[in-house]
């Protein structure tokens, strides 16, 4: 009996596996049909949030004609800064590439005039619209289609290379406008919609996520703080809204990355950035912006090291100017800033944004490491000068005097070029038929002495320019290819 008994259990465990395994199996595609209709359900419920502020935000989105004077060049990459929204984009891809070798033979810029088609949005009742900077600089004319299809020819009211915003307005009132978000606020990962004209296909709308922020060392524009994501862009999107799921926008689609089109990586300015000079948009004034006079660099984990802090989360100063707002405040060569009105500083990208968007004037606390602790600095700052005064970037007229130009040779350019172990600075352009040109001087020659000083950047090449014309002529030690030369230019020869 005992067993027996054994057996009945045993018998009796095994029916109730096999029977709730019989159950599983027989329940499992009504289970998996269940998680199918769920997972759709979400979907329709995504899509139509997406439709939602597509509806909401397209009546305020425009599309943007205009005839833009531009120089043209074949000289890649160092014609002016080339609107990758344009026609202009496609005659550089499509345009046979020559390496640095072929590119020996000067080329003239000459102007023409050209259309540009873009995007921009309403930012209120009366006509106000934001856009990019590069698609209205120097043009000629600028038309607003609205989502009506009425067209209005619109005024240039402001604006700012240094951010690529500009502002314009149409005559016409009781229109549909979009609200402006923190951009500040945005997270990575959050949904967005990109909403413009690409290709002329008026308020295409395109979702994607916020893939990263802070981007900087684009390379388009003086301060970037770019916001970047891979909501499909296209050409003709630029100055279009990118908006969050509420309707508002959180930035000004400016680039991409790829010569043929999207390929998941597409650029907006941050709206804060706009925000921050609007009312000087509106006014019609120049950007003012505020200076703190230092010069600043990111810290390596052997700097921070050496100056004793924890990280390298903080911006060396390497001089203050005299005079300066720093200065005043008492700032010294080899401080960290770590903090900036309450905010802890991580990058010299990071720092020169914060200190730009202030207007002069402005009180700031600033948080320096200084002998192995922190010490609290309160600075009033200054008006920012001159851009060519900062970088040291020649005028017009000494361009015109030279017959060519110079850049400073950045680590992206020296690579190119096969400059890695050099320094100087590299000519960007020549004019056809100058001086210059007839001496052997064309773009991608490396510049390395003027009357036998030796330059590091552009600042450094025009002080030693201005020195040289007072002799009437300049002695040039020049690098091409593999060979190091000097060539000698008359100032009155060069023209």
């Amino acid at each position: 009996m005992h067993i027996l008994f054994n057996r009945n259990r045993k018998t009796s465990h095994y029916l109730v596996i096999s029977t709730v395994i019989f159950l599983l199996v027989l329940l499992s595609p009504l289970t998996v049909l269940g998680q199918d209709e769920n997972s759709i359900a979400t979907l329709k419920q995504t899509g139509k949030a997406f439709a939602s502020v597509a509806e909401k935000a397209s009546p305020a989105v425009v599309g943007l004609k205009a005839d833009r004077v531009v120089s043209i060049s074949r000289e890649w990459p160092f014609d002016e800064q080339l609107d990758p929204f344009s026609d202009d984009f496609f005659e550089r891809f499509f345009y046979r590439y020559r390496s640095p070798r072929e590119r020996s033979t000067p080329q003239r810029k000459y102007k023409q005039t050209r259309p540009v088609q873009g995007s921009g949005f309403v930012i209120s009742s009366d006509g106000y619209i934001l856009t990019s900077n590069h698609l209205v600089e120097e043009a000629e004319k600028v038309e607003v289609e609205l989502s009506d299809e009425r067209k209005f020819s619109a005024e240039i009211i402001g604006t700012d290379p240094e951010t690529d915003v500009a502002l314009i307005k149409i005559d016409a009132n009781d229109l549909s406008y979009l609200e402006l978000a923190d951009s500040d606020k945005l997270e990575v990962g959050e949904w967005v919609l990109a909403i413009g004209n690409p290709f002329g296909l008026s308020r295409t709308v395109t979702a994607g996520i916020v893939s990263a922020k802070g981007r900087s060392d684009v390379g388009l524009t003086t301060y970037e703080d770019f916001i970047q994501t891979d909501a499909a862009i296209n050409f003709g999107n630029s100055g279009g809204p990118l908006v969050n799921l509420d309707s508002k926008v959180v930035g000004i689609n400016t680039a991409i990355v790829g010569s043929t089109g999207n390929i998941g990586i597409g650029f907006a300015v941050p709206i804060n950035m706009a925000k921050a000079i609007l009312s000087q948009l509106k006014a019609g004034e120049e950007i003012s912006r505020g200076f703190l006079g230092v010069d600043i660099q990111d810290l390596t984990p052997e700097l921070s090291e050496y100056f004793g802090l924890k990280g390298t989360k903080g911006v060396l100063i390497p001089s203050v100017l005299e005079g300066s707002a720093a200065e005043k405040a008492g700032l010294r060569s080899a401080d960290i800033i770590v903090e900036f009105n309450g905010k802890p500083v991580d990058s010299a990208k990071e720092l020169q944004k914060c200190v730009a968007m202030l207007e002069p004037g402005t009180e700031v606390k600033i948080v320096v490491f200084r002998d192995g602790k922190k010490e609290t600095l309160t600075a009033e700052l200054a008006k920012r000068p001159p851009l060519s005064e900062i970088t040291g970037q020649a005028e017009p007229k000494t361009l015109e005097e030279l017959g060519f130009s110079v850049q400073d040779l950045t680590t992206d350019l020296a690579k190119r070029y096969g400059l890695e172990d050099q320094s100087g600075v590299l000519v960007s352009e020549v004019e056809s038929g100058s001086g210059a040109a007839r001496a052997g001087i064309a773009p991608g020659v490396l510049i390395k002495e003027v009357n036998g000083k030796a330059v590091g950047n552009v600042k450094e090449f025009n002080e030693e320019i201005i020195n040289a014309k007072k002799k009437g002529n300049v002695l040039l030690k020049v690098r091409r290819e593999r060979y190091t030369f000097f060539v000698l230019l008359t100032f009155s020869d060069l023209k």
